[in-house]
């Protein structure tokens, strides 16, 4: 009687979807990004910011006192344990204490956010509505006087920084004519702020009925919002009138017009959803730096964002803080350009072919 012989069969090799391995690179590549941006800004602070002894030490201080205070913020350790107990911490959800409140790095961030998301929202709605708008029109009307001022106005915004247009705003609307706040945040010295619901006071103060809270939280907002939408818009005006100029020259757009297609249809269904294709990139890495905190729109205006902490932050050695709003910009950024893949799914069925 002959013996069978039995042949080991190999694994089967598990099939991973398509769209989960997709996931997995973006996770991996995302954990990355954030990985080298947070080493990147622990070193450059550890190297070439001031010394933050300097906030808790006395004028008359010795060097052993100066010693005893780096040794309590962890500083006299050398640089690769430092950034080991900052990894350590990191993964625990940890972002340090500041040097500057005493309060947990991300108990400050959270308290701030809701002012710098409340201006970075109302800023976006306007700029992106009224520069899409615009550089629509611009196109359809291309080398009409209306096209000619947007030019300028656009590269009036692209040229001219940020807290110089701010300045000239509160020159104008608050020195000259005394018909604006004066830049104390987001509600006038002395007034206390609405109920927290949400933690915009527009909303709170309706939701609330506190109508005189108001009023006052949107005159303050005015000046802050004008600024950050001008900022907003004109690199948006800008980026709508290119593509548009473009998508209008087509052939398909060509095509259109002989097949005796209305002028309003070709312009607006055609021409527009090609246009808003490149559009859509400039808007995520807008819509990031909004809400990561526009330092210098803040710092002007006195606003007690985000952006604002980490000015003073800078100023003060705050290694903590600096590194934990940095590490909350980095998420922001990685996280809407991950959100920008997917609208352009929505947006060019090509690609999700």
């Amino acid at each position: 009687m002959v013996a069978e012989m039995v042949v080991p069969t190999l694994p089967t090799r598990i099939a991973v979807p398509g769209i989960v391995r997709q996931a997995i690179r973006r996770i991996g590549g995302a954990v990355l990004v954030i990985l080298g941006v947070v080493t990147l800004t622990f070193l450059l602070t550890r190297v070439f910011a001031g010394d933050p002894t300097n906030l808790f030490a006395p004028p008359n201080a010795t060097q052993a006192d100066r010693n005893a205070i780096r040794e309590r913020l962890g500083l006299s350790d050398p640089l690769p344990v430092q950034y080991f107990h900052y990894l350590r911490d990191l993964l625990k959800g940890d972002l340090g204490t500041s040097y500057m409140t005493s309060r947990p790095v991300t108990s400050d961030l959270f308290d701030r956010l809701p002012a710098t998301a409340e201006l970075a929202l109302y800023a976006l709605i306007i700029g992106i509505v009224v520069g899409v708008s615009v550089g629509v029109l611009s196109a359809v009307f291309e080398g009409s006087i209306f096209d000619k001022l947007t030019r300028v106005i656009t590269a009036a915004g692209l040229a001219l920084p940020q807290f110089w247009v701010a300045l000239m705003l509160l020159w104008i609307f608050f020195v000259s004519l005394g018909i604006s706040p004066g830049p104390t945040g987001r509600l006038p010295i002395g007034m206390d702020p609405p109920t927290h619901v949400t933690g915009f006071y527009l909303i709170d103060s309706l939701l609330t009925g506190n109508f005189s809270t108001f009023g006052a939280a949107a005159a303050q907002l005015c000046l802050p919002v004008l600024t950050l939408g001008y900022s907003v818009f004109a690199p948006i005006a800008r980026g709508a009138r290119s593509a548009m100029t473009h998508a209008l020259k087509a052939d398909y757009v060509r095509t259109a017009h002989a097949l005796g297609i209305s002028r309003h249809r070709v312009w607006f269904v055609y021409a527009l959803r090609n246009a808003l294709l490149p559009v859509i990139t400039m808007l995520a890495g807008t819509v990031a730096w909004a809400f990561s905190g526009s330092v210098l729109v803040e710092g002007a205006f006195g606003w007690p964002g985000v952006g604002q902490y980490a000015l003073n932050a800078l100023e003060q050695s705050d290694f903590p803080a600096v590194q934990g709003f940095v590490l909350y910009a980095a998420i922001l950024y990685v996280v809407v350009y991950q959100l920008l893949d997917v609208a352009y799914g929505f947006a060019d069925p090509r690609i999700r072919s």
